[in-house]
């Protein structure tokens, strides 16, 4: 299945692509409970077809789709029908036709990215999303195209509660970082939360600068963990460190969570026993003793002991048992934007540690 050039999605490919994204989120890249939800939806109203970046022209036009704002904002909500708005707008605004969508990351909902959108408009999934886990920053996320200074990058949000006037669409264009940053304050206005267009570039580009087959890695993993749910969550768990290559650091209960919702994202650190992690969004550090365990963009998750599912930073609780799963960076499928220090700095004085140091290691 996972060597053919077209995937059409089901039901079953939905659960598991939520699952194995979660994991793949490392902390962030959104709800598994939404993604499942957008996810089933796609497949109820239409064709969601998932295709290999060698099978379509290096001169297409490929076009990122995302959710951006903070997992645990309370008043954040984007209707189904914004993340088809935002491509709408995006096609409405800029001069451009979208020959195919990527996930800007993976994660609970991101691996889901795009799938409505193909299934109502016909627009076809490509498997190179920017990124082959979940990362903070829209600017992570854009395969190196910030570095690119004559770039201009066109993104369009849609989202916010209508019942309380927070609903809001947008177009803007102009440098890619700052246009991030007007997109991410969007976000804010509309209650935590926005489904985004952005970012149109040649396949080609994307084929070489993003992290091809990331999406059947995630529905493969996921597959992986699904098959051995009856065995127990300690299985589950397993199952995912052997499929990724990782392995599972430690097994124990949340003693302390630190969550603050500020700027559009989520930070904070958590212990477990005698393991401190931070997070912005997605888990930045881990640490035993301040002895550096693991460093973004390595894969640090964390699993429910009881069902062996992923948990977000946004849903982690005191008292709770889990099992933290540690994968190193040369063990996943990575696009361009995780080996920018620049990038990377941004992140450092949000958790107080140094990354970028840690960067080449």
């Amino acid at each position: 299945m996972i060597a053919m050039a077209e995937l059409v999605i089901d039901q079953d490919m939905v659960e598991a692509a939520v699952v194995g994204g979660a994991v793949l989120g490392g902390g962030g890249g959104g709800s598994m409970d939404w993604g499942r939800e957008l996810g089933q939806l796609a497949v109820r109203l239409g064709t969601v077809r998932l295709v290999n970046i060698d099978n379509i022209n290096a001169e297409d036009t490929i076009v990122t789709v995302s959710a951006v704002g903070a997992p645990a904002a309370k008043q954040a909500l984007v209707q189904p029908v914004g993340y088809i708005r935002a491509v709408e707008l995006l096609m409405e605004q800029a001069p451009i036709i979208a020959d195919g969508l990527i996930t800007n990351e993976c994660g609970g909902t991101a691996t889901i990215n795009g799938w409505l959108q193909s299934a109502v408009l016909g627009i076809p999934v490509i498997d190179a999303p920017c990124n082959g886990r979940a990362h903070p920053t829209g600017a992570m996320g854009s395969m190196g195209l910030h570095a690119w200074k004559d770039y201009v990058s066109y993104q369009a949000a849609a989202g916010g509660d209508p019942e309380q006037g927070r609903y809001l669409e947008l177009v803007v264009q102009g440098e890619i970082e700052r246009v991030a940053t007007l997109v991410r304050q969007a976000a804010v206005q509309a209650g935590g939360l926005v489904a985004v267009a952005r970012n149109p570039i040649a396949a080609g580009y994307v084929k070489e600068n993003g992290a091809p087959g990331a999406i059947r890695q995630s529905i493969m993993l996921g597959q992986a963990m699904l098959a051995v749910q009856s065995k127990g969550g300690l299985a589950v768990i397993e199952a995912a460190a052997e499929a990724l290559q990782g392995q599972i650091v430690e097994i124990g209960q949340v003693e302390e969570v630190e969550l603050v919702t500020a700027a559009g994202f989520d930070s904070g650190r958590i212990m477990i026993n005698t393991l401190e992690l931070t997070f912005w969004n997605e888990y930045m550090t881990l640490e035993r003793e301040g002895q550096r365990l693991g460093t973004f963009p390595d894969l640090i998750a964390t699993l429910d002991k009881s069902t062996g599912l992923p948990l977000s930073s946004a849903d982690i609780r005191e008292q709770q048992e889990v099992a933290i799963l540690y994968v190193p960076r040369d063990k996943l499928l990575l696009g361009a934007g995780m080996f920018s220090a620049e990038l990377l700095a941004q992140a450092e004085p949000v958790v107080n540690k140094q990354l970028v140091n840690y960067l080449q290691q």
